[in-house]
């Protein structure tokens, strides 16, 4: 081996030791201050150290308290049936739905009310954040596929809109 591939192998080396150590520093760092994920630049070499938490079983999904599941809004349609339906409502995101503005309020639709396209059709809180879900298009609630407090994934069908 020449001694400039030698001086390049052991540079090398260095850099691998340094970029182990930053990265052992970074993930202690996100352990220490609870952090899921930090990057870092320096140098043109760009670092991302990223953990996922685990909470140990799933826990069961229990609506918020005071907010009781809607007897008037039978669930009509099933979830096969919702995904193949050209009028299915889907979740923009995944949280917690709710049918009305705050407890004790009145539904912001039902099954059979006519909306307007843009019109509110629940809330999906999402992170500490009420996210006012439209209505795609106008038309008749064909179907309301979730009940107050329900957890919902992204993508998953919430009404049906004829």
């Amino acid at each position: 081996m020449t001694a400039e591939v030698s001086k390049k192998v052991s540079e090398s080396r260095k850099l691998e030791a340094a970029d182990e150590d930053m990265i052992r520093g970074l993930a202690n760092l996100l352990t220490d201050t609870g952090l899921t994920e930090i990057e870092i630049e320096q140098k043109g070499l760009r670092v991302r150290v990223a953990r996922t938490i685990s909470y140990g079983a799933a826990l069961p999904a229990f609506p918020a308290p005071g907010l009781a599941p809607s007897a008037a809004s039978p669930l009509t349609a099933t979830a096969k049936d919702a995904d193949i339906h050209p009028g299915t409502v889907k979740s923009p995101m995944v949280g917690t739905t709710y049918r009305a503005a705050e407890p004790g309020a009145p539904s912001f639709v039902e099954v059979g009310a006519v909306v307007k396209q843009g019109q509110t059709i629940l809330i999906i809180e999402a992170m500490k954040t009420m996210n006012h879900i439209p209505a795609p298009r106008s038309g008749t609630v064909k179907a309301v596929l979730v009940e107050n407090g329900q957890p919902v994934e992204y993508g998953e069908p919430l009404m049906i809109i004829e």
